[in-house]
């Protein structure tokens, strides 16, 4: 009748488990991604310079040496390594925890039994028996020495295993993706601050050119001065003006230190001089600038494919920890010799093994796995949500920095006009104050109207090369 009972109970208790298990086992459903507009999809043209290797996408062949040297010196890459190899060791950790671990054992102990207890009763019988020699009596305390294998195996029974190796190489390729962006990003940056340096260099040749000029306009008013035909406020307006250029001339040579120091540091190497090749003006962009199709060249940059990874591997702990819930199998075994005296302890009668397999399932106190559950929800959903930001970021970027090239084109077309315009302007001006017909407000207002419109449309041809290279790298461009 007991057995009957308990046979009852046991059965139950399978019953549960097992509706439970089925519960449990149903595949965990992903949340929904952001979907792109259909216009996204198909109706641009399918080539990119996103798919352009980076040694043919930039022209000068100082800046490729610069980031040649980068992609062997430069510290954030070598850290991105470093977590490439944690990453690969903890996958094969995961690949570890699916097979048997078998380790070899030396073990001695020492146990003393009460008299009045179970072993002590029995043993004190068992020793007067004649059965038995004198190697075979039971002494107390009772020594207990052990040599030889002992082995442990967690049986995959739901897959839990499988899910947390999963989720491990879905990790170890997001850092791959990882070093991937770093290295687009260290592209874009080493090229950024080489045409940085490119547009301070014809900045201060403006600057300079403009200085000789005013140089020359300040010797010319002094004469006219001494003539009687300017005063001493004009003089000491066109003075001013050459001290407010030089002045700038020193904070341009500031500024390319600056950017030389930071170009040094992305390098990997200690403060020194830039090599540089053509100068800005004659620094070449591409022809056509293609972006492809958007949805299709976003797949190509890093950070989209390594939050793509990272949402899986956050799926597969998720259902790792749904099965936890389930009944785990283990299986030890044990295989030497075993014997309470030394002496004995390799003689063919001490020889010794052992099989024991169970299933062990939590019952009452599952406070631990609902948290890791529920932890593991929330990652997911988060992993889901960085996922949509980055697809909307590499949308964004690439629209804008696509119409910005066509906006930039425009006013450096506009510019131009106007700094030839402003540099007729001055011709003219200086002649019509040697006749009498300006005055020399009129020069001073025109020099530095010139010298503003040049520096500015340096700035916007700089711009016209960051931007592409933002869009470059926005397309996923600069890693193979």
């Amino acid at each position: 009748m007991r057995i009957t009972y308990f046979k009852s109970i046991f059965l139950g208790l399978g019953v549960l488990l097992t509706l439970n298990g089925c519960k449990l086992l149903k595949p965990v459903e992903p949340p929904t991604a952001v979907q792109a507009p259909p216009s996204y999809l198909a109706s641009r043209d399918s080539a990119s310079i996103g798919t352009i290797r980076w040694r043919e996408f930039f022209a000068d062949p100082f800046l490729i040496s610069l980031v040649d040297t980068a992609l062997q010196n430069n510290l954030d890459l070598r850290i991105a390594l470093q977590r490439i190899e944690a990453a690969r060791t903890d996958v094969w950790l995961r690949r570890a925890a699916m097979l048997p671990v078998v380790g070899a054992e030396v073990s001695g102990g020492v146990r003393r039994y009460g008299d009045y207890t179970m072993d002590g009763v029995g043993n004190y019988d068992t020793n007067f028996s004649d059965r038995i020699d004198e190697n075979r009596r039971i002494p107390n305390p009772v020594p207990d020495y052990f040599v030889g294998l002992r082995s442990a195996w967690e049986v995959d029974l739901w897959g839990k295993l499988r899910n947390q190796r999963e989720a491990a190489y879905a990790r170890f390729l997001a850092t791959e993706k990882g070093r991937q962006l770093v290295l687009t990003q260290l592209i874009a940056e080493v090229a950024t601050r080489y045409y940085e340096l490119l547009a301070l260099d014809n900045e201060l040749d403006i600057l300079r050119k403009n200085g000789q000029l005013q140089q020359s306009a300040v010797e010319t008013i002094v004469i006219q001065k001494q003539g009687g035909r300017a005063n001493e406020l004009a003089v000491r307006q066109f003075r001013a003006q050459l001290l407010n250029t030089q002045g700038l001339e020193v904070q341009k040579n500031q500024e390319i230190i600056e950017i030389e120091n930071q170009l040094n540091l992305l390098l990997g190497r200690f403060p020194q001089s830039i090599r540089r090749g053509e100068p800005i003006r004659q620094q070449v962009l591409p022809a056509d600038v293609k972006a492809g199709i958007p949805s299709a060249s976003l797949r190509r940059r890093p950070d989209v494919q390594q939050a793509e990874l990272e949402l899986l591997a956050t799926r597969s702990d998720l259902q790792a920890a749904r099965v936890a819930f389930l009944p785990s199998l283990t299986i030890t075994a044990h295989s030497g010799f075993n014997a309470f005296k030394s002496a004995l302890l390799f003689s063919p009668g001490s020889a010794a093994y052992g099989l024991l397999a169970g299933l062990s399932a939590p019952l009452i106190n599952r406070r631990a796995l609902k948290a890791s559950q529920r932890r593991a929800e929330t990652t997911s959903l988060e992993a889901l949500y960085n996922y949509n930001k980055t697809l909307l970021t590499g949308y964004q970027e690439v629209v804008t920095n696509l119409r910005k090239l066509e906006n930039l084109e425009q006013i450096e077309a506009f510019k131009e006009q106007e700094v030839e315009e402003l540099r007729q302007a001055v011709a003219v001006s200086n002649d019509l104050f040697l006749a009498g017909y300006a005055t020399y407000l009129e020069i001073i207002t025109a020099q530095k109207t010139v010298l503003e419109a040049e520096l500015e449309l340096t700035r916007i041809q700089k711009e016209q090369f960051v931007t592409l290279i933002t869009l470059y790298r926005s397309l996923g461009g600069g890693w193979e």
